[in-house]
């Protein structure tokens, strides 16, 4: 196979003017069979867009075409596929995974395809009566603890963007297999070469669905409002769990992918001596701003049908050193009510497939440590969460609280901003009012967001307006405890495996799907070698 990269040709290019291109390089007239890489976006010189490609390219005279090429853009590729380690398993004992985000999904698609048939413990319910839960949230307040954004079939990321874009590096085949997984399960086949991939809330729950479904196929169980209240364990081994507060289900191997929202879990887990320790994390505001001035940004325009909605990453650090950042940046979007305790708030953002709501929006997060939050504690994190969460629902009175941020930064700097945007109305899934947000975070965290946006104003002109709307608090971007695991991805009980978000070692669906895949291969092979022994 051969390597071509970076190919730039125009947004509205034809397949023929690839194909011609192609056979340009190369320097032949075989019409050659074309697989893209890689698909990613230039705007240097908007408003002309441009796709850059690298693309992979079979051809019947590989060698003689590869003599006469134009080397400078192409090369001999030898890419091995993904392998799981371990193929038919025949034994009889089944491994036990705690929770069915990406992490825990991925992991038992693997063991199942691999003959282990999982048993998969779900605290909450299947995705369709899950959404159906959500929504009624959104719609009248009541909220059901065990069944919202962040907990039931699919995990917190079911109610997102559907992002797939890593910083993992993929050296082992991991996040391939994770798009490509999807893809066969019903995502969109270009999630496989665009640079920054996504699927949306509304299919991933299809796609959710039919990974079950193939579990179940292939031997595996999945079962629902299971929640597990307490890990067995003699001596230093693992041997079970306890679902529900009663029944006992026993296994000497666990999967622990509790998701980063189950603050019970990890409380059971701390009295239970489990090692862990509290690990940095970030918090901070979603912001909405309209998104025909985001695309005129990015793309020199106010719509671009071919491309649809533009996207954006700001990074700045603060003058006290902390990093702010975007995250989790909705194109076309809402922010929704992601709250799963009563009486405490927390906001995600969210996106269909088509991506074409009016707004854009994203979290502009401020990084913290455990001097933040008052201590080493493995659960400190936690509890300063929760501080900021129940500010966030009592200045409400229970609605996601909005500030514009003209008054924001009055309050923070005591100078009001610059609104010059025309005026923005809210994207919100669930109750919001107008409240005094900046009430929610401590002072040097409210300085540093500020300064943030300041200077995202320099890059993305409007982006600090006035108008601009601030909503909290943005506070589960990721999980502030790790649970530590050694060389063999074992926890400090033997045959325990945490895994995940939730777990301290992923960030997003698809870094969490290939930590899945990672763990499933490390608990095939030693259960396959304690067997033969």
């Amino acid at each position: 196979m051969l390597r071509i990269n970076q190919i730039k040709l125009p947004v509205g290019h034809s397949k023929e003017e690839l194909v011609c291109r192609v056979q340009k390089i190369l320097r032949c007239r075989e019409v050659p069979e074309i697989t893209i890489v890689r698909r990613s976006i230039d705007a240097r010189r908007k408003p002309e867009l441009y796709f850059n490609y690298i693309l992979n390219i079979n051809v019947k005279n590989q060698k003689e075409v590869f003599r006469r090429c134009d080397k400078k853009q192409v090369e001999i590729l030898d890419e091995k596929p993904y392998r799981f380690p371990v193929e038919n398993y025949q034994g009889k004992k089944r491994p036990i995974i705690i929770g069915t985000g990406p992490a825990g999904l991925f992991c038992g698609y693997m063991l199942a395809c691999a003959g282990f048939r999982p048993i998969l413990l779900e605290r909450g319910k299947r995705v369709r009566e899950r959404t159906a839960d959500v929504k009624q949230f959104w719609e009248t307040g009541r909220l059901n603890p065990e069944s919202n954004v962040q907990f039931g079939e699919g995990g917190a990321g079911t109610f997102s963007d559907g992002k797939l874009n890593t910083l993992v590096k993929d050296k082992y085949g991991r996040n391939k297999e994770v798009l490509s997984v999807l893809v066969s399960m019903g995502a969109p086949e270009e999630i496989l070469y665009d640079h920054k991939p996504h699927i949306g809330t509304d299919i991933l729950c299809n796609v959710i669905e039919n990974m079950r479904h193939a579990i179940e196929d292939m031997g595996g169980e999945i079962r629902f409002e299971a929640k597990v209240t307490e890990l067995l364990t003699d001596k230093e081994q693992v041997t079970g769990v306890v679902i529900n507060e009663s029944e006992k289900l026993y296994s000497g191997y666990v999967v622990l992918a509790p998701g980063h929202s189950a603050r019970d879990t990890f409380s059971m887990l701390y009295n239970k001596n489990l090692k862990m320790e509290a690990k940095p994390f970030a918090v901070g505001m979603r912001v909405e701003h309209l998104q025909k001035m985001i695309n005129r940004s990015q793309y020199g325009m106010e719509e671009e049908p071919l491309l649809g909605n533009a996207v954006y990453k700001v990074t700045a650090k603060a003058s006290d050193g902390r990093g702010v950042y975007s995250f989790c940046m909705c194109p076309g979007g809402y922010v929704v009510n992601a709250s799963s305790e009563p009486g405490k708030l927390a906001v995600n953002g969210m996106s269909y497939s088509k991506r074409d709501g009016k707004n854009a929006n994203s979290a502009i997060i401020v990084s913290v440590t455990p001097a933040d939050y008052g201590g080493e504690h493995p659960l400190a994190g936690i509890e300063f969460q929760r501080r900021l969460e129940e500010k966030a629902y009592k200045i409400a009175d229970g609605c996601v609280p909005v500030e514009r941020y003209e008054d924001f930064r009055e309050a923070v700097v005591g100078q009001c901003g610059e609104c010059n945007s025309e005026r923005i109305d809210p994207c919100i899934m669930g109750k919001w009012k107008f409240a005094p947000v900046h009430e929610i975070l401590p002072e040097e965290l409210n300085r540093a967001f500020v300064e943030g946006m300041e200077q995202f104003g320099k890059v993305i002109p409007g982006f600090q307006d006035g108008n601009v709307l601030i909503e909290g608090v943005e506070s589960r971007t990721s999980s502030p405890v790790r649970i530590i695991r050694d060389e063999t991805l074992q926890g400090s009980y033997r045959g325990l495996y945490p895994c995940g978000e939730g777990a301290g070692y992923a960030g997003g669906i698809t870094s969490a799907a290939m930590d899945g895949i990672h763990v499933a291969e490390a608990l095939a092979l030693h259960m396959v070698s304690i067997e033969k022994n």
